[in-house]
């Protein structure tokens, strides 16, 4: 049997839906333990809103599509995302981890929402390719911001954790 562009493509966007879960879990589980780095907090939650909005899209993507989200890809993620938040917790140095963690997700992202772009294309679904770039433009400001904020975080981290007494990690 042969798999047609609409399949794969919409099954690719129930594996960017069960993404988008899986980025509010880790991010929420981020911002919540962040305490001594505000600006990196406050880009977070602007983040988690956008995820937000994200998944919501996708929502009416895949129903204008007639094809609905994969609820075992979702639990997959939300599984994932429960791990990393877990593992990103043990670690002393979280907040430079978590950063670099969250750009190198945001880039995951991207490849997957310019791939669903080129697949929206050669399907003819002219609607979703325009939300889908809604989408990449937020993910690409996202990492661009981690990665031009990555040296002032590290060098926050690193001035916390050199004072005796301060909390550095979160």
């Amino acid at each position: 049997m042969t798999t047609t562009a609409n399949d794969n493509f919409n099954d690719w966007l129930r594996d960017a839906h069960a993404m988008e879960k899986q980025a509010e879990q880790m991010l929420t589980a981020q911002a919540e333990r962040l305490e001594h780095y505000p600006e990196l907090r406050a880009r977070i939650v602007q983040h988690i809103d956008e995820t937000r909005w994200q998944h919501g899209i996708l929502d009416e993507i895949l129903a204008r599509r007639g094809t609905d989200n994969s609820v075992l890809k979702d639990i997959g993620a939300r599984l994932a995302a429960f791990g990393q938040a877990v593992g990103g917790m043990a670690a002393s140095d979280e907040v430079v981890k978590g950063a670099m963690a969250g750009y190198v997700f945001e880039n995951v992202e991207i490849a997957s929402y310019t791939a669903l772009i080129a697949a929206a294309k050669s399907v003819g679904d002219t609607a979703t390719q325009a939300q889908l770039e809604q989408i990449l433009e937020q993910e690409k400001a996202m990492a661009a911001w981690l990665l031009d904020h990555l040296p002032q975080i590290t060098q926050a981290f690193l001035a916390r954790s050199a004072t005796p007494g301060v909390e550095a990690k979160k």
